[in-house]
């Protein structure tokens, strides 16, 4: 592949709803450019884009891949993204590396939540946008429906500028609007043919849409097109490329990737109409000082890049792949992360197509390439010239919103299981591991149960070991509810010394409040030596962590002793904690309750959707707290256990059509209703029965 510098390049993100044939497009396209002489199939697992292991079993896109196109004198760097919305972490990165996104849709189901959600993306990365209509070539599909749908959805800036010779299995080519040609057939077999003289109506009456969408791009252009009512070619270009580029335009065209009818002239246009990287410029930090800098995408500036995706590979070690902001980078360079304020070596350059890897004497401004083996730097870290550094603003990744507990599946392979996982994240930063500090778990976090399914089937597959995922254990804690004086007596006689502590304590509730346990000394007299009185708190706390009803930690809790008594000789500080435990454990007699965590919840949906998100939350013995208008949505205000909310991203996809997103945070813990206690309770002395039988 030669260089290209960056008026020649096109970095377009393609994105848009799952199962829409993005990666099936883009193999296309590399069929159509001879890049590749035989079309892979997403089914047969042979396509260029999906190549992890994971992939070609499942048949859909895992993660964000590289697949740059020469076409028409320029280089199309397309980025494959996942539409499944369990990897919608993977979009982040590519969002930032990209000037343009096409998003795919799907003649057959037309606008999807896919489609929204690519396009709210797009539009908040300012990327330039491009439709294209895919499966084309399917059964009772109909591109003038799909495009009434788009224009209702997205608005009067979307406009046709190609439009299909024939539907479904009849797809034969397509008409370019603005080069008034039509073409038939696909790859080689491809030629221009007269304008059908049946279609001669619907292509004048949209190439009046462009010209319109073209001329309202600027001033001159509208003064021209009323005077005349025609722009020039070269006008027509100017007015497109400029609209496209502001966001005021956006163009579709029909596609069949599977017969690649309208592949080449699809190209042909992203090549024409998109934007190149060419005059952005990018703001970021000195380092060093603190201060705004900025660069501008040209060769002639100092060296910077940001690092999008990071590919984790046991074999070959990690690749950065990483866009090129500025000046130019070769192999055998030094350059600075600021990030981790460290120096890294750069061994050799690369240009990836899916998994291959093609060396490059250079990188330039503007484009897309990859390093292997950084030491130091993961996704999102700026790269840039040791003498003039700038840092860039991090990429922010999605909150994860399913946890699991993760544990290794043979004893002794734990090491091996985090170690993977760690690596992993690196590849992922949307999926995050923690340690539960109430139930001692560690916690895998990610977007959905598919994604962290992936996880751990990567985890198998790259790694060679086995983890074991589970829903994590509810951090349930207990408390007292009524006030008892509780008596603990140890007497042992071995023979020699013997063993005595005795001890009264009056155990309280504490009530509300952030204390959870209060030892009061009441002791007068001398009836427990001064000397045993740390031993006896100390004996209490040591068995809070394991309450008297179902084994939970035991919270708001308030001992007082107030008597007992010694044995000059036989007393000891293992007696008085002994003494303390047993006084402890009569707690049960205190109405002991179970209590647990209560999350505030925030849900956005739309306006359809709100009778079955109250119903659910209902359900889920949430409660109601209140209802917002928040960005044309309806927000919904609750509290719900945490017990219930585990499952509640899947569900809630479910529900809304994957249109409603949630956050939780956590809010205080209450008594957890009895007929649900009972049965926690119960399921606990099972556990511990069988414990007792192994």
């Amino acid at each position: 592949m030669k260089d290209y510098r960056a008026e020649g390049i096109r970095n377009i993100v393609v994105i848009g709803h799952g199962s829409e044939g993005k990666t099936t497009l883009l193999e296309a396209m590399l069929f159509a450019t001879g890049v590749v002489d035989r079309q892979g199939r997403v089914e047969d697992g042979n396509t260029v884009s999906d190549f992890d292991a994971e992939e070609t079993r499942r048949h859909i896109s895992i993660s964000a891949d590289v697949v740059p196109v020469e076409f028409a004198k320029k280089k199309l760097n397309f980025i494959d993204v996942p539409g499944y919305f369990d990897f919608f972490g993977e979009m982040m990165g590519p969002l930032r590396a990209a000037e343009g996104a096409m998003i795919v849709v799907g003649a057959p189901s037309g606008v999807a939540v896919g489609t929204e959600k690519a396009w709210a993306q797009a539009e908040k990365h300012k990327l330039a946008k491009f439709f294209a209509v895919n499966q084309m070539d399917r059964e009772h599909v109909d591109f003038d429906k799909v495009l009434a749908a788009l224009r209702d959805k997205f608005g009067s800036s979307v406009v046709p500028l190609i439009l299909p010779i024939g539907q479904g299995p009849a797809l034969k080519g397509v008409v370019d609007i603005v080069a008034m040609k039509a073409f038939e057939g696909a790859g080689k077999t491809l030629k221009e043919v007269p304008i059908p003289a049946d279609m001669q109506s619907a292509v004048d009456d949209a190439r009046e849409i462009v010209k319109e969408a073209a001329a309202g791009t600027s001033e001159a252009l509208m003064e021209k097109f009323f005077e005349e009512g025609e722009l020039t070619d070269e006008e027509l270009l100017t007015g497109l490329s400029a609209g496209i580029l502001d966001g005021s335009l956006v163009p579709v065209a029909p596609v069949s990737s599977l017969t690649g009818v309208g592949i080449s002239p699809l190209m042909f246009a992203l090549a024409a109409y998109m934007p190149s990287p060419a005059g952005r410029r990018f703001a970021g930090t000195d380092p060093k000082s603190g201060a705004e800098a900025e660069r501008a995408v040209a060769d002639d500036q100092p060296f910077s890049a940001q690092v999008f995706k990071t590919l984790a590979d046991p074999f070959v070690g990690k690749l950065s792949l990483l866009k090129v902001l500025s000046g130019a980078l070769a192999g055998g360079s030094q350059i600075y992360n600021p990030n981790a304020d460290k120096q890294e070596k750069v061994s050799s350059v690369f240009l990836l197509r899916g998994k291959k890897q093609t060396s490059a004497d250079a990188l330039y401004a503007g484009d897309i390439g990859a390093l292997a083996k950084l030491q130091y730097t993961n996704t999102g870290d700026t790269l840039c010239d040791p003498a003039k550094p700038i840092q860039y603003p991090s990429i922010a990744f999605p909150q994860p919103s399913i946890s699991m507990a993760v544990s290794a599946k043979k004893a002794g392979e734990e090491d091996k299981v985090f170690s993977g996982l760690a690596r992993l994240q690196e590849e992922d930063p949307s999926i995050t591991l923690g340690k539960s500090a109430e139930t001692l778990e560690t916690l895998l976090n990610g977007q959905g149960e598919l994604h962290l399914e992936v996880v751990r089937a990567k985890l198998a597959g790259k790694f060679g070991v086995e983890a074991v995922l589970k829903d994590p254990r509810i951090p349930y804690r207990e408390t007292i509810r009524k006030t008892i004086q509780a008596e603990g007596r140890h007497k042992k006689q071995t023979g020699g010394h013997g063993q005595f502590g005795h001890v009264k304590i009056e155990f309280s509730p504490i009530g509300e409040g952030s204390t959870d346990f209060e030892f009061v000394d009441a002791v007068v007299g001398g009836v427990v030596p001064r000397n045993f009185i740390p031993s006896v708190e100390k004996g209490l706390r040591e068995n809070l962590p394991k309450g008297v009803l179902a084994g939970y930690p035991m919270v708001g809790l308030r001992a007082k002793l107030y008597d007992g008594s010694y044995h000059p000789v036989d007393s000891s500080e293992m007696a008085f904690k002994t003494a303390a435990r047993i006084a402890y454990k009569k707690c049960v007699d205190a109405s002991p309750v179970l209590l647990e965590p209560i999350y505030h919840v925030e849900v956005l949906v739309p306006d359809e959707y709100m009778g079955d998100i109250i119903g659910d939350i209902n359900k889920r013995r949430g409660r109601i707290l209140g209802m917002n208008q928040v960005d044309g949505l309806q927000q919904v205000v609750a509290e719900a256990p945490l017990a219930e909310m585990f499952k509640y991203a899947t569900d809630l996809r479910s529900m809304t059509q994957a249109r409603g997103s949630f956050t939780m945070t956590y809010e205080r813990y209450e008594e957890v209703p009895s007929m649900v206690a009972t049965k926690i309770i119960e399921t606990h002395k099972s556990a511990d029965e069988d414990e007792d039988e192994e």
